[in-house]
């Protein structure tokens, strides 16, 4: 752009511009090429007017460029009085330094700046006026540093001249300046971060804007979470892949290695955001490590990270799987996770994150399960991972192990046996237990190990109900026979007494029946012994014939004693319900003999 301007208003202002035109003094009319002034054109025209003595308005918009064009054009105090580099020093101190907006537009303009920005400390003062401002605590003082310098009464409402106008301010969190921050190119706010990290910012905030900055330059987390499509944003759509891919791995050596300063569901995006990307593998081993950290903190819809491999591979990564539980398995080793009776995993909450992580493990290995190329041995090697007090009940495991057996029905029976071996028959619930002993995918080794441990859970249910029913004859024995003259109240609580302990030894007599079951059942189960030792010979195919109907008849003798013993258990109860009944009314009756006394 060309400027045809007088030359004293210009020489009388800038050094440089004195300089040139006294070089073409020969010349009537003389020819200054500036190519290299800050801001170009635009920037000129505004030297310009000031040159001119026309009125300028100073913003944060323009006055990175005015102060560095001043400069370029030597605009200093030797030169003139009030010269433009004083004004937009005094402007930029007192005004934009002041202000959270106004720094943060100044600071957006160094960018096409460089390096005069920062030979002039531009950038450096508005980086560490954000920083100064972002790092302060909004509770200590109840709201953030003032926008546009309005004043606030300690109440909260806003004052104009003194005086309170009952407007009250809104309640701000630590993260009220993240919006903010990620409107800045990366390297900018790279140095902002720093810049607060060496004020004593506390990680959990720095990490926090961190995920905020790469929710919105790095696409793929909102579009996931939503049910329709999610435009990208205009900072995700100006970056190209290999920006991208440094900008996550340079995301990634910022934040801090803590555990819970990140969500485990966001951690797990940024590991699948990094595989699409194919970025270092450091970065990959360093995302893998954090997600294993907290990996009891998980859901199964994240953790289902796709293979993003071209070989004909398994549909979901179950490698990354296995390295993210083996950190996590090394960090539970280090904070002391040992070997625990059944009764401290049940109870004990130092083991909730591990039995939480076997539970997540047995329903990822439910959902890979149906892929047809997910071999037995990657499934078996994700499955043994875990230690054995991981897993209270095998019930998730069992049910992983037979959806494979359904999805790969041509599996040889020698590897469908060893898939089983994985299973606790004596961890597995009744219910579990029931649709084992029905289960045709299984082999019969297993189905037979089942109904073995189901009838030896059935034998220690019943002799629970032996013990309680001698406990109860035992505590109703003192009730007879009293050796003490009697009255006539007394009499008739001692007939009620006798009548419940009569329907005791009824009850008595039926345990005494489901002894003799119980008796058969075991001898039933001696036979079975023997048919498991005979796997191993030249069986004929009537011969397993006749030991699995054999098999199936003892499960219905089963069932039969279990509704038996329920019948039971509920006479025994009603029993003790009557026989507390009577008691207390013995008591009664005592009390008030002996007040007639």
């Amino acid at each position: 752009m060309s400027f045809h301007l007088h030359k004293f208003p210009l020489l009388s202002k800038s050094a440089i511009l004195g300089r040139l035109i006294e070089e073409n003094s020969d010349q009537d009319e003389c020819t200054i090429k500036l190519s290299n002034i800050p801001g170009g054109a635009k920037s000129f025209e505004l030297v310009a007017r000031f040159c001119y003595g026309l009125k300028i308005e100073l913003s944060p918009a323009n006055i990175v460029h005015l102060r560095c064009a001043a400069e370029y054009l030597e605009m200093t105090e030797e030169t003139a009085q009030d010269n433009l580099i004083h004004q937009a020093e005094m402007f930029f101190n007192q005004v934009v330094l002041r202000s959270w907006k106004d720094s943060l537009e100044a600071l957006k303009t160094c960018d096409v700046l460089l390096p005069h920005a920062e030979d002039l400390h531009i950038a450096k003062r508005c980086v560490e006026s954000l920083a100064a401002k972002a790092s302060i605590d909004p509770d200590l003082f109840g709201w953030p540093v003032s926008e546009h310098g309005a004043m606030h009464s300690p109440g909260g409402s806003v004052l104009w001249n003194g005086i309170s106008t009952g407007a009250k301010l809104g309640n701000f969190s630590s993260d009220w300046w993240y919006d903010d921050a990620s409107s800045l190119s990366f390297p900018t706010y790279k140095r902002l971060i720093s810049t607060m990290e060496s004020r004593g910012a506390k990680e959990e905030i720095v990490a926090g804007s961190l995920t905020y900055y790469a929710k919105k330059c790095l696409p793929g987390l909102n579009r996931r979470q939503s049910m329709g499509p999610v435009p990208l944003t205009s900072a995700a759509a100006t970056l190209s892949e290999e920006e991208q891919r440094h900008l996550l791995e340079d995301i990634d050596r910022m934040l801090p290695l803590q555990r819970g300063l990140i969500s485990t569901n966001v951690l797990l995006w940024l590991l699948r955001t990094a595989m699409i990307l194919k970025v270092n593998r450091a970065c990959i081993s360093n995302l893998e490590k954090r997600v294993g950290m907290q990996l009891d903190e998980a859901t199964l819809e994240d953790l289902l990270l796709p293979n993003f491999s071209y070989t004909m591979d398994t549909l979901y990564n179950v490698e990354c799987v296995r390295r993210i539980l083996d950190h996590f398995l090394a960090m539970d080793q280090t904070m002391g996770g040992g070997s625990p009776c059944l009764d401290d995993v049940m109870g004990s909450p130092s083991l909730a994150p591990i039995t939480a992580v076997a539970k997540l493990i047995d329903g990822y290995l439910a959902e890979i399960a149906p892929d047809i190329n997910l071999k037995p041995p990657k499934f078996e090697s994700l499955a043994t991972a875990l230690p054995e007090y991981a897993r209270p009940l095998d019930d998730g495991l069992y049910r992983a192990i037979d959806v494979y057996l359904k999805a790969h029905s041509c599996l040889p029976e020698p590897e469908r046996e060893h898939l089983c071996r994985l299973i606790d028959c004596q961890k597995l619930s009744l219910e579990a237990c029931t649709h084992a002993a029905q289960n045709e995918r299984l082999p019969l080794r297993v189905v037979v190990q089942v109904l073995f441990f189901e009838q030896l859970q059935l034998r220690t249910s019943i002799a629970g109900c032996l013990m309680v029913s001698d406990n109860l004859e035992g505590s109703s024995r003192p009730l007879h026979g009293s050796g003490t003259i009697a009255t006539s109240g007394e009499a008739g609580a001692r007939w009620v007494t006798s009548a419940a302990v009569r329907e005791n030894q009824a009850l008595r007599a039926g345990m005494d029946s489901m002894r003799l079951r119980l008796a058969e059942l075991e001898r039933e189960c001696s036979g079975m012994r023997q048919d498991i030792r005979k796997l191993g010979g030249a069986a004929g195919k009537d011969g397993w014939a006749a030991r699995v109907q054999r098999m199936f008849s003892l499960k219905m003798k089963l069932q039969m004693c279990s509704t038996e013993e329920a019948k039971m258990n509920d006479r025994h109860r009603s029993a003790s319900a009557k026989l507390e009944k009577l008691q207390a009314k013995v008591s009664s009756h005592k009390k008030h003999l002996t007040i007639d006394a």
